[in-house]
């Protein structure tokens, strides 16, 4: 099914794939919406989506590129296209066919697909000469013993084609490893990838490289990488990577850092990028940063809001200005300080029967309170819940990380879960593993 709705003719028509929760990715659309005519392909007729879109496809299935492309081609003959946007993981890579068949910008499926396979990723920067962590792709818990035993222990174990730190371990000795390399060569996506990761070496096993942990979301035109604000990563639940929080400091130093803007350009070069918003992940090490992943996308977890908090750069116009090869405004218009903080149960299999915040005196930094798990979910911490545990969320804005901080804790203090079973609390992973 196709609804084409009549546009102004004076704004651009950018082509979505998909949307995502309304949760976390509405915002994108909304500001899309005030610049830009959108046509959504998805799965469904769209429900919150139509207030900001003006037309929409139906297709079977978003991660099929070939026939997403043909569905493209017949929208672009009645409406020309300017550009095409993905910002879910899982089709990314479909959603290149797209651009592609239509001649636009980020329609390079080889490119995308170097970003969604790890080990791809891996390869290309170590031909390239770009400092990132040593990693040996395997396929069976033997090699994965002989690989930790070459790169010597801790190791961390890595599913080669999934994000959000899904599967992600560290393991110290190989008793753990092999206590948990099932869990990492079992970890999986909300969605089955039309084109699978190799199965032959499907894990893997990487070099351990301390330090802090950021992302780093940029736009690339023409090959040029420029960074728009970086994100300090806050992990819990260890030995398990989950990402429970993060912190956007609009005046960090690291947005002008020589060492990390060189490393971000090597980055992209190397992996062939051209015309993109990217999501990278450094880890900063002594030695200087080591590129852990990058990702063809926005980032999740709320951090391009967070980024249009702290400096006013607002990340769906860029980046849908980017897909229509217009030039992005990246200056900021002021400089603040933003988090995020993710709630959880402290139980496995909880069945949720309210979550709710309560709002009084509350601390005027805290900028939203969201509930994400709906009455009657069965929820669990990780590792078993991983980001699909994920229960609430709190976010902050202010004029440093402890002013932030403090609101975020205060919201935590505010947060009342209940479960079928009688009240209870939830519990963010710092203070669930004692930091």
């Amino acid at each position: 099914m196709r609804e084409v709705q009549p546009t102004d003719g004076q704004r651009p028509l950018l082509l979505v794939v998909a949307t995502g929760m309304r949760t976390y990715r509405e915002y994108l659309l909304r500001s899309i919406g005030s610049e830009f005519a959108i046509h959504l392909f998805h799965v469904d007729e769209p429900t919150w989506e139509k207030e900001y879109i003006s037309g929409w496809t139906v297709l079977p299935s978003t991660l099929d590129g070939a026939a997403m492309a043909d569905a493209a081609r017949a929208l672009h003959a009645a409406t020309p296209v300017s550009g095409v946007l993905c910002w879910d993981e899982g089709r990314i890579h479909a959603t290149s066919y797209v651009a592609q068949a239509l001649g636009l910008r980020n329609g390079e499926p080889d490119v995308i697909w170097r970003l969604r396979d790890k080990g791809q990723t891996r390869e290309a920067l170590d031909a390239a000469g770009v400092a990132q962590p040593r990693s040996v792709p395997v396929s069976t818990l033997d090699e994965a013993l002989a690989a930790a035993e070459r790169i010597g222990y801790p190791v961390i174990l890595k599913p080669r084609g999934l994000g959000a730190s899904l599967g992600v371990v560290r393991v110290e000795d190989a008793a753990r490893l092999a206590e948990n390399f099932a869990f990492t060569a079992g970890a999986q996506g909300p969605d089955p990838d039309p084109l699978p990761f190799s199965t032959e070496h499907p894990v893997l096993v990487e070099e351990l490289v301390t330090g802090d942990e950021i992302s780093v979301d940029a736009v690339v035109q023409d090959g040029k990488a420029t960074p728009l604000f970086i994100g300090r990563k806050v992990v819990g639940y260890e030995p398990y990577a989950e990402e429970i929080g993060h912190y956007v400091d609009g005046d960090d130093p690291l947005l002008t850092d020589p060492r990390l803007l060189d490393a971000l350009q090597e980055t992209h070069t190397a992996l062939g990028v051209r015309d993109a918003w990217t999501h990278s992940e450094f880890m900063l090490t002594a030695d200087g940063p080591r590129l852990i992943e990058v990702n063809g996308r926005l980032g999740g977890d709320m951090i391009p809001y967070l980024g249009l908090l702290a400096t006013g750069t607002d990340p769906g116009l860029a980046a849908a200005r980017v897909a229509c090869g217009l030039t992005p405004d990246t200056a900021p218009a002021h400089r603040r300080v933003t988090g995020i903080r993710f709630f959880y149960v402290d139980r496995d299999d909880t069945k949720i029967a309210s979550v709710a915040f309560r709002e009084e005196g509350l601390p005027a930094a805290v900028d939203r309170l969201v509930a994400v798990a709906p009455p009657g979910a069965v929820v669990s911490p990780p590792p078993k819940g991983t980001v699909w545990g994920r229960i609430a969320f709190a976010i902050a804005s202010g004029s440093s990380v402890e002013e932030c901080g403090a609101a975020l804790d205060a919201a935590e203090v505010a947060l009342d879960v209940r479960s079928e079973e009688g009240s209870t609390r939830a519990r963010e992973g710092l203070s669930v593993h004692g930091g």
